[in-house]
């Protein structure tokens, strides 16, 4: 294991995302525990006991723990950028950049409609957010490499790369377009996921629909099937299952 750890990532320069992989995925399942003991607890009367595990508040304003994970990207950024370390200290920034990141991620519905919707149906954009990060995250670890970008390309296969680049991106663009976000995102490192992404029925809520499919009746109907209720109701049951219900 100590070989391979060494030989496969390690040597590899993949050693600071492995890290960084493994806190965000522990950090995400441990503050979701946290979470969901202090939603069972429910409101605390005053004067009771917040217990081992309860909300931070400074000066009566309750602060969200995406704020402690902006604090500690911001400082493991900066560490990173300013002193360059090699092991171990990089994979103790890649940590705690992991930790940063899967406590702002965990509130990226906050980010999105400025309002505490944590255990609401808007909330479970944050899982959405977590799992596209943690694949992004893992297809670094295996090192996939953004378009296909990588230290390795000769100067006379620019002309390819560049439309290698171009054609990656606008795979994405569409299957972003068509309602895919994730897929999209996704797509930039696998480039499967955005052809897929791109082929497939656009959902039906979004721009690519109106602009393409308000004239087509028929294939509206199809992408109102396939992306309908109990599709998003066996979506529900996967974000809730990560995340906690959002009904309680």
């Amino acid at each position: 294991m100590i070989t391979w750890y060494r030989e496969t990532i390690l040597e590899t320069g993949r050693s600071g995302v492995l890290w960084m992989l493994i806190a965000f995925v522990i950090t995400f399942a441990v503050t979701r525990w946290i979470t969901r003991r202090i939603r069972a607890r429910g409101p605390a009367e005053e004067g009771d006991e917040a217990g081992l595990v309860g909300d931070i508040h400074i000066g009566g304003v309750h602060i969200h723990h995406q704020v402690w994970g902006i604090l500690l990207i911001l400082g493991a950024a900066v560490l990173e950028f300013a002193y360059r370390p090699d092991t171990p200290w990089l994979e103790v920034l890649g940590a705690v950049f992991g930790i940063g990141a899967a406590l702002t991620l965990d509130e990226f519905a906050l980010w999105v409609h400025v309002d505490d919707v944590y255990w609401s149906q808007e909330g479970r954009k944050s899982i959405d957010a977590v799992i596209v990060a943690a694949c992004i995250g893992g297809a670094l670890v295996i090192g996939t490499a953004p378009f296909g970008v990588d230290d390795t390309v000769p100067q006379e296969g620019l002309v390819g790369l560049s439309i290698t680049v171009l054609v990656t991106v606008a795979f994405a663009l569409v299957t972003v377009v068509k309602g895919k976000l994730a897929f999209g995102l996704l797509g930039l490192f696998v480039p499967v996921f955005s052809i897929v992404g791109a082929i497939r029925l656009a959902k039906p809520d979004s721009p690519w629909s109106k602009w393409r499919y308000t004239t087509r009746p028929k294939k509206l109907a199809r992408s109102q099937r396939r992306y309908g209720e109990r599709r998003q109701q066996r979506m529900d049951r996967i974000r809730d299952l990560l995340g906690g219900s959002a009904e309680g």
